[in-house]
């Protein structure tokens, strides 16, 4: 997979995992180990070892694999490698843009963007999914005809917690059982994973950016989505959760007249190349704020 920065750098992915995941769901073999290791079963189990001590000798070379400064961290010692991937970044260090009209990603990732037609549908790796069977309702899948898809993709390197990004009000987490493929688009050649996945979501009713639906996706080897007990009204920048160990994405749909996103995600994402996003960065602009 192709990343670029906002300059229009283009970024070095990670060809080595790249390479295992082609093996794993690219093969006849692979796909019928996946069918054991994409199980929640197996998810608990490999979270049970990640919050033992016994993982904490993992966090080491996984530091310096990926030039992780772990002066940016509350944390530099930690009881186990979930409480390192959960590890809480110092207070500051990624502050949310504070125009009324700056919509802003909720999380570290790699971002790309659809368009959602007037049939509520949207298009990854030649995949089409609808938004009524992201979202199992009809109902509110009808609330998105004509809007935007922001898919916010984690990889293990990056800050592990998300945010809301605007001020408002939010319904109660709703939850969708499945299972839990990596949402690296090598997957995404061989199975509708966002159909299949794991996910949780609330609708937010924004001060700034109309009714946002807020997806967290979870992905292979994933312990939890750990979303918090939040009041019902909530504030821009407000921590909503966290992922534990393991690949994950942040999903943000957008009411059609809403938002219109920054030209250069727009155009990454129709070359087929991820942008990469820090917490409480500009992303677009609200067209009624």
């Amino acid at each position: 997979m192709r990343y670029k920065d906002r300059t229009g750098k283009e970024v070095c992915a990670n060809g080595q995992q790249d390479a295992l995941l082609q093996k794993l769901y690219g093969t006849a073999l692979g796909r019928k180990l996946l069918s054991v290791l994409v199980q929640p079963a197996v998810s608990k189990i490999v979270g049970y070892f990640m919050d033992s001590r016994l993982s904490t000798v993992l966090i080491p070379p996984f530091v310096q694999k990926n030039h992780i400064d772990l002066s940016q961290y509350e944390k530099q010692e930690f009881t186990s490698y979930n409480d390192f991937f959960t590890r809480k970044i110092c207070p500051g260090s990624r502050p949310f843009a504070e125009a009324a009209e700056a919509f802003t990603a909720p999380c570290d990732s790699k971002l790309s963007v659809y368009p959602i037609t007037a049939e509520a549908r949207f298009c990854i790796k030649d995949t089409q999914y609808t938004m009524e069977t992201l979202t199992r309702s009809k109902r509110v899948a009808k609330e998105y005809e004509g809007g935007i898809l922001c898919v916010f993709r984690l990889t293990v390197d990056d800050y592990h917690r998300y945010a809301f990004v605007d001020d408002g009000e939010v319904s109660r987490e709703f939850h969708i059982p499945g299972v839990y493929h990596t949402v690296n688009p090598v997957a995404g050649e061989h199975y509708p994973i966002y159909k299949e996945n794991t996910r949780e979501f609330c609708i937010q009713k924004s001060r700034h950016f109309g009714r946002l639906l807020l997806m967290e996706v979870g992905a292979l080897l994933v312990g939890r989505i750990v979303n918090h007990d939040v009041e019902q009204t909530v504030s821009r920048g407000e921590e909503k959760g966290y992922f534990e160990f393991g690949g994950s994405t942040v999903i943000v749909a957008v009411q059609a007249g809403q938002v219109r996103i920054d030209e250069d995600i727009w155009q990454n994402s129709a070359e087929g190349i991820e942008t990469v996003v820090k917490q409480g960065e500009k992303i677009g602009t609200g067209l009624k704020a």
